[in-house]
């Protein structure tokens, strides 16, 4: 990202966006975490700042970082990730960054429990329909006093967080959108036995 230059986070907007601001820039295209563009491109490209409860939308309006209006319109049931390129009408590119944004990060308590106790609580948030961001060392959800109360009497431990939050998309959603969770395949298959058959509730 050049200097001088900060991502813009999305301004919700609570209607047809496009009809209200003609000047408004339209977005309809989106190359999953930028495959197939030269690195310079992507250096180059502004940036837009935008959260899960937005980037699981297919219809958005928000603010990029050379502030520009950008109106997104993705085929519904698009999940949108951070690192992600949109393509404006225009022909220009804007990065996706997943803003940092309040979650509980869950790891394992070395003292009283195994790395094992991870795999359990995935299984258990999973089949409360809870999103999940998987990772070898910790997962990640929303908060939920509730269940950051269950965690802990699991031995688990619970720290809440700012940071970027990238669940899993599910079984189903990387059929249909390969960039779902493509760049966690390396940790995230294993988890998908317990997981997958349950998780996608959650996007309806």
């Amino acid at each position: 990202m050049p200097s001088g230059r900060s991502p813009r986070r999305h301004r919700p907007d609570n209607g047809a966006f496009a009809a209200q601001n003609p000047d408004m820039l339209t977005a309809n295209k989106l190359i999953p975490q930028g495959h197939g563009l030269a690195p310079v491109l992507l250096k180059r490209a502004a940036t837009v700042e935008l959260d899960w409860d937005v980037r699981q939308k297919s219809r958005f309006a928000a603010t990029d970082s050379t502030g520009r209006e950008l109106g997104v319109f993705l085929p519904r049931g698009t999940v949108v990730r951070g690192g992600d390129v949109l393509v404006a009408e225009d022909g220009s590119m804007v990065r996706v960054v997943a803003a940092p944004q309040p979650v509980l990060r869950i790891t394992h308590c070395g003292h009283h429990g195994t790395p094992f106790d991870l795999t359990r609580a995935a299984y258990h948030l999973g089949n409360r329909h809870v999103p999940i961001e998987l990772t070898p060392a910790y997962l990640q959800i929303e908060p939920d006093h509730v269940l950051a109360d269950m965690l802990r009497a699991m031995h688990l431990i619970v720290n809440e967080q700012q940071a970027p939050f990238e669940p899993e998309g599910g079984a189903y959603a990387a059929a249909g959108h390969g960039h779902g969770h493509g760049h966690r395949h390396d940790h995230g298959d294993h988890a998908h036995d317990h997981t997958h058959d349950h998780a996608h509730p959650h996007h309806h």
